[in-house]
């Protein structure tokens, strides 16, 4: 079992960074695949950037909305993933969730039902 809790939202103005963390319980981070969703007023809830365990060497996957402008990264140390957030947008206001499963493939996760964890989300806000 895992327990996930994100911080670091808050309202930014366009062109801003913001940086995502969210810190896991548990012995057993460092082999879980993390992940960073978002949902905005009334749309669905979608993928924005995974992480495979170290072990696996297979790396980072972003949405092309994000791609070049977020990083994921993660401490095992710290038992702790982030999402660092560069030239925001008006468009990436959302609540943002992290989502953990145990465990990696040969394939990327994208899917929200792929994530067995779940945190409870950040709010994050970018002014134009």
């Amino acid at each position: 079992q895992v327990q996930l809790v994100e911080s670091g939202g808050g309202l930014v103005q366009a062109g801003g960074s913001l940086r995502l963390s969210c810190a896991a319980s548990g012995r057993t981070f460092s082999s879980y695949t993390m992940a960073w969703f978002r949902q905005a007023p009334g749309k669905e809830r979608e993928f924005v950037a995974t992480i495979t365990p170290t072990w696996s060497g297979r790396g980072t996957y972003y949405a092309g909305a994000v791609k070049g402008r977020f990083t994921i990264s993660r401490d095992n140390a710290k038992n702790t993933v982030y999402l660092q957030m560069n030239s925001l947008k008006p468009e990436d206001t959302a609540v943002y969730y992290c989502a953990g499963l145990p465990g990696s493939s040969d394939y990327y996760y994208i899917s929200d039902s792929n994530y067995s964890y779940w945190g409870q989300g950040t709010q994050v806000t970018v002014s134009s």
